[in-house]
């Protein structure tokens, strides 16, 4: 099944509350916040990191930062006692999210891939992200996804 439909049948069968959103195809936050018409604070913004501790340990982990923020690299490295982070290669990103670079999703489909977001995120009662397609978002209410997604809630943004 591809993500999209996982997606949703993980929700529906949640009984999680959201609605989609069709748009022009688009990847990029600032841009296709417009198209939906939310605030770049709201979208969730999804950036897969390669995370080295010492030298033979290497995690991978999806972060997910309000849109109008960046990834605070420096508090990713802290947490994990890393030696090492940086953005996961486009190749290994989209294999493990399971979509391609724009529309990786703010969950985790594979034990693996720990998922680490903002709590700033929490702020809004509805997050908004592309729904593993370009063409298509989704707003979703901030309560449903934190129960359904599980995120390990750290301080990982900055302001831009």
């Amino acid at each position: 099944m591809e993500l999209y439909g996982k997606l949703l049948e993980l929700l529906d069968g949640r009984g999680a509350r959201y609605r989609l959103i069709d748009h022009p195809p688009e990847g990029r936050t600032e841009i296709v916040s417009g198209f939906r018409g939310n605030a770049p604070s709201q979208a969730a913004k999804c950036i897969l990191l390669m995370v080295k501790i010492g030298k033979k340990v290497t995690r991978h982990v999806l972060c997910v930062v309000p849109g109008d923020s960046k990834l605070d690299f420096a508090a990713v490295k802290e947490l994990f006692g890393a030696t090492y982070v940086s953005f996961a290669t486009p190749a290994v990103a989209e294999n493990l999210a399971g979509s391609v670079s724009g529309t990786i999703l703010p969950f985790s489909f594979r034990p693996e891939l720990e998922l680490l977001a903002d709590p700033s995120l929490l702020s809004h009662e509805e997050i908004f992200f592309n729904a593993a397609r370009l063409d298509r978002s989704m707003a979703m209410k901030t309560a449903d996804w934190t129960a359904i997604a599980q995120p390990r809630l750290e301080r990982i943004a900055q302001p831009v």
